[in-house]
């Protein structure tokens, strides 16, 4: 339930309506937009009488919330959210658009300050980089750990990029507490014991869509960390399973405005877990642009070839300065 309050009430006003409101047992998310406020109500709504409250001098509009995701629905909060990462400047959202770049894995300490440098140049705000790597195969790279996370913070240093990288588990997260984004990766979207405990944490949460998940379950994975208080969330879509094998996954694309639509939170878009190819990225990263996206996540590695993970998704530095250029190019031409 959402109470929409009349322009010009005072905060005394609105304060007291909140205390009664909480102390019939609700939990109550205030969003201030610049003509009025809303009152998202959460808990046992059943129990207040919405034709009293609607008929308080204060109260424009009441209004139930159908959707089972409460405070991630843009009727609870309808302006965009802009998340600011850190004390570096970066935001994501309501019309700041974000480049984030970087190697699938952490490999070498030269490796992951190389590829910092070269994706800042061309225009990359915040620096990717995988610690710990889920893998199908029990035999295949899994990342270096701890050690990982020590040259993404050394990065961090050298070029002032903010760094997110993925936790696996629950444990892992007291070694994240200098990591700036924390990435809730796909296989990870429905780890709801995960997914309350960064929920609990003041830091932005980067949550990638499931590889079989609807929209409706990506947004109830949402609602799970924002329930615990953390309203920091960036959506990211990065494909999904389909029939389909010519590429990796599915992009869907259809995503970006259909969630523009349902939430207020951000929506980057990852082309290269999607596609599987760096021959896709390009046109894929300039149509996620062109349907309102509000960031990508684009690996990129200083040689492919070689990479330890991934290396056929990757873009050498020099082709993802190219498609950050050309994306510019597509976000001036749809203003």
């Amino acid at each position: 339930m959402i109470a929409i309050i009349k322009a010009g009430t005072s905060k005394e006003q609105i304060d007291n309506l909140i205390r009664w409101l909480e102390n019939q047992g609700l939990k109550i998310h205030i969003s201030e937009g610049d003509y009025y406020t809303v009152l998202g109500l959460v808990g046992d709504t059943g129990k207040i009488d919405m034709e009293l409250l609607a008929s308080l001098d204060i109260v424009q509009d009441v209004k139930r919330v159908s959707e089972p995701f409460k405070r991630c629905s843009r009727d609870f909060q309808p302006q965009d959210t802009v998340i600011e990462i850190g004390q570096s400047g970066v935001k994501i959202g309501g019309g700041n658009f974000c480049f984030i770049a970087g190697p699938c894995s952490v490999e070498t300490h030269e490796q992951i300050i190389g590829v910092a440098k070269a994706v800042k140049a061309a225009g990359a705000n915040i620096l990717r980089g995988g610690a710990f790597k889920p893998r199908t195969s029990p035999y295949d790279f899994q990342g270096l750990g701890a050690l990982g996370i020590e040259m993404l913070e050394e990065a961090k240093k050298e070029t002032g990029l903010p760094i997110i990288t993925e936790v696996m588990n629950v444990t892992q997260l007291p070694l994240f507490e200098n990591v700036d984004i924390i990435q809730v990766g796909a296989r990870n979207m429905q780890n709801f014991d995960l997914l309350k405990e960064v929920g609990k944490m003041n830091k932005p949460i980067l949550l990638k869509r499931g590889l079989c998940a609807t929209m409706k379950e990506w947004l109830m994975s949402a609602e799970y960390i924002m329930s615990e208080g953390n309203e920091q969330v960036i959506l990211c879509e990065r494909g999904i399973r389909t029939y389909e094998t010519y590429t990796r996954n599915t992009l869907d694309l259809s995503c970006v405005p259909t969630l523009k639509n349902l939430s207020h939170l951000p929506v980057v878009v990852d082309p290269s877990h999607a596609t599987g190819q760096s021959r896709l990225v390009r046109p894929m990263a300039l149509s996620a642009a062109a349907a309102g996206a509000d960031g990508l996540m684009i690996e990129v590695h200083n040689d492919p070839k070689n990479a330890l993970c991934d290396g056929a998704q990757s873009l050498t530095p020099d082709q993802f300065a190219e498609v950050a250029a050309a994306t510019k190019r597509v976000l001036e031409a749809i203003v």
